[in-house]
């Protein structure tokens, strides 16, 4: 499946201080990614936020993938 994150994702300051929203909400796409990470599953998601729809839950991942892809690592010394 191709998701074109321009039509899913939004970045406006007028709305949640321009975090990162689904298109048409105020649904962060952090608060996607936390729901998926604490062990929600998609059917559960949408049952609480009917205005989202599968290809909504997809971009968000795509989308903080894509984030975390393009953050510059410096490795430190492990201390015990």
């Amino acid at each position: 499946m191709n998701i074109n994150l321009n039509v899913r994702i939004t970045l406006d300051p007028k709305i949640m201080a321009g975090k990162p929203v689904i298109r048409g909400t105020r649904i962060p796409v952090d608060m996607i990614v936390r729901m998926i990470a604490q062990g929600m599953a998609e059917s559960e998601i949408i049952a609480e936020y009917p205005q989202l729809i599968h290809e909504d839950i997809k971009a968000a991942l795509i989308y903080a993938a894509e984030v975390v892809s393009d953050e510059e690592v410096f490795p430190i010394a492990a201390t015990a």
